[in-house]
């Protein structure tokens, strides 16, 4: 469990420090002053002024890291002021943390494709000439009371391998087999934790509910070669759109099931509390990805572990490219539109933009992290 816990959280921070990297590196290449780059956040625990003037320090509460650059604001003016670059240098600046966390993704998901990419979706990007499909052992999921497979101890996470003296190849072939022997004794073999074990069932027929009481799944990893790096990139294209979908679907269900609660028909209301409850089983804030990674890292193998890690990195591209004030996306868009209106955008009519951004941000993490402690409960 600390292994898991020590491995998420330099995993996390580690995403993080290279997502402000980038901002770093741009800002330096366009003529802005790096004052200082936090790993961690403050207290400090230790520090350096580094040769090229940045101050680094590591900081005590690993929750990420940042980046200040001088004339942190965009009405600021001095030579070496983030405000006196140019429009395209600001957004060069803004973005690039993201494109950081991008290129992350990309990178670890070709690792993951040459040695085995995890299917978690029905259309899973692959080049068809050079993907190998690679299935796990069929595995349970679940167990229902009193049922055959519940009554012969079997758990979720066993591994059938053999079933009335044949191979299990999949989970269909299985339910096949299992049909046809109803109301028979078959001998099983199963794996758990990784040892062998052997026993007989019976198929009782009317207690067995066609597949003896147990919820199957088969885990199956899209293996490429040649094609590693396209599939690393079309996958993070593909998840960043699936991700993108999911806080669209978030976002309305969660907005409808609100105007829903306030109507005027009673008859609405069960549909408000569904929607809403929808959108809390579709996002995950930091419990809800600690308590994703810190498991994997203890238990999951090291390619499962980038996996969920370039998937992670991907996440953190997109949510720091949304328009909400105190991201990215969201100072740039404040930036835009103040350009378009003609408009300029004063130091304290920029911090109490961001001031409201970062409120309303606190406000959904605290009920994203409501969401995830009550899942945990």
């Amino acid at each position: 469990m600390l292994f898991g816990v020590l491995t998420g959280l330099i995993l996390l921070v580690a995403l993080v420090v290279l997502h402000e990297l980038g901002h770093a590196i741009a800002a330096r290449r366009s003529g802005v002053v790096v004052e200082e780059f936090g790993v961690g956040f403050p207290p400090t625990a230790w520090k350096k002024k580094l040769k090229n003037g940045i101050l680094l320090t590591l900081n005590w509460l690993p929750l990420g890291g940042y980046v200040k650059l001088q004339g942190e604001y965009d009405s600021a003016t001095n030579k070496g002021d983030y405000g006196a670059a140019t429009y395209l240098q600001k957004t060069k600046i803004l973005f690039a943390g993201v494109m950081v966390n991008w290129l992350v993704a990309i990178v670890l998901l070709t690792i993951v494709a040459w040695f085995g990419m995890p299917k978690v979706l029905p259309n899973q990007f692959s080049v068809a000439d050079d993907t190998t499909i690679i299935s796990q052992p069929v595995e349970i999921q679940s167990v229902t009371k009193d049922h055959p497979a519940e009554k012969i101890g079997l758990q979720s996470g066993d591994q059938i391998t053999r079933f009335d003296g044949q191979d299990i190849k999949s989970a269909e072939e299985l339910i096949t087999i299992i049909k046809k022997n109803e109301g028979k004794t078959v001998d099983l073999t199963y794996v758990r934790d990784g040892l062998p074990a052997s026993t007989t069932v019976l198929l009782d027929g009317e207690n067995s509910g066609g597949i003896f009481g147990a919820t199957l799944g088969q885990r199956e990893s899209l293996r490429a070669t040649w094609s590693a790096p396209i599939v690393g990139f079309g996958t993070t294209v593909q998840f960043t759109i699936v991700t993108l979908q999911g806080i669209g679907d978030l976002v309305y269900n969660l907005a409808s099931g609100v105007i829903m609660q306030f109507s005027p028909d009673a008859s609405t209301s069960n549909d408000a509390k569904e929607k809403i409850a929808n959108a809390g089983e579709s996002v995950a804030g930091p419990i809800g990805i600690l308590g994703v990674i810190f498991p994997a890292a203890s238990s999951a193998g090291i390619i499962q572990l980038l996996f969920l890690t370039g998937i992670i990195s991907l996440s953190l591209a997109v949510m720091n490219v949304l328009p909400i004030p105190a991201l990215d996306g969201g100072r740039w868009t404040t930036m835009t539109i103040f350009r378009i209106m003609g408009k300029k955008l004063t130091k304290e009519r920029e911090e109490k933009i961001q001031m409201i951004g970062f409120s309303i941000l606190m406000g959904l993490t605290l009920l994203v992290t409501f969401v995830d402690v009550s899942k945990l409960f």
